[in-house]
């Protein structure tokens, strides 16, 4: 039975409804991540709070930061209840237990305006997903993580060394993430694809040209990502600056 999970930043939920209406009609995901929604709930349409078919969770404020994290009614047939760990803060990670894992939505600072700031969260997702290999208890990382894991993930000419997001102390700690069990789930299916990215400045055509960086993840436990069918990222779709990601496990 095939388990879907697929992770957006859709830069502004009010902007892309019509188009993350479109996408899950197309693609019909079990578990849907989305960041920065850039809302409150009593800022969406009836129908967006309630996505037919879904059981959805908004963690919003407005106009800035927020996650969303649905899942499926045919996958969790109750509702499931969501937590918000204790690092949590400006509405940036939410997760969900199902019953193969639990899921995260999850929105990095992109540390510009406060780069200590975005440390101390990976810090703390660092030390969240060492608590979930200790207690063996399987673990799905979706969303924006806001780095660059190597330089292959981003675009020769996007590379600087001493940018936001590529630098070594935050590549660091992402590493240290993934360490704990998990894969990185596109580079498991793609390992050597050098043109392989999910965030594109808006300006120049470099989406267009394909001139991005690899900023969206799904980081999941070992024995789910040796269970990967396929993991893609859509390009060409929708007009966040982000494209989506969809992994798809056959569990």
């Amino acid at each position: 039975m095939p388990l879907k999970i697929a992770t957006w930043n859709v830069n502004g939920i009010r902007a892309r409804q019509t188009e993350v209406q479109a996408f899950i009609e197309r693609e019909q995901p079990d578990v849907l991540c989305l960041q920065e929604i850039k809302a409150s709930l009593d800022q969406l349409p009836v129908w967006l709070c309630e996505l037919e078919g879904y059981w959805c969770y908004w963690h919003g404020g407005k106009g800035y930061s927020g996650v969303g994290l649905h899942a499926r009614k045919v996958t969790a047939v109750e509702r499931p209840a969501v937590h918000h760990p204790e690092f949590d803060y400006e509405h940036r990670i939410v997760t969900v237990r199902l019953p193969q894992a639990t899921v995260a939505s999850i929105y990095v600072p992109n540390g510009g305006k406060d780069f200590a700031a975005k440390m101390r969260f990976l810090e703390a997702l660092d030390a969240y997903a060492a608590e979930f290999q200790r207690a063996g208890l399987p673990l799905v990382l979706c969303g924006d993580l806001n780095v660059a894991r190597t330089d292959i993930d981003v675009h020769p000419k996007e590379r600087k060394p001493r940018a936001i997001g590529q630098l070594p102390e935050e590549r660091a700690l992402l590493e240290s993430i993934v360490g704990h069990g998990l894969v990185d789930v596109h580079r498991r299916v793609d390992p050597d694809n050098a043109e392989l990215y999910t965030w594109w400045a808006p300006w120049r055509n470099l989406r267009q040209r394909n001139i991005g960086w690899r900023l969206d993840y799904v980081l999941a436990s070992a024995p789910l990502a040796d269970r990967v069918v396929s993991c893609v990222v859509q390009r060409e779709f929708g007009t966040s600056d982000h494209g989506p990601v969809i992994a798809v496990f056959d569990v």
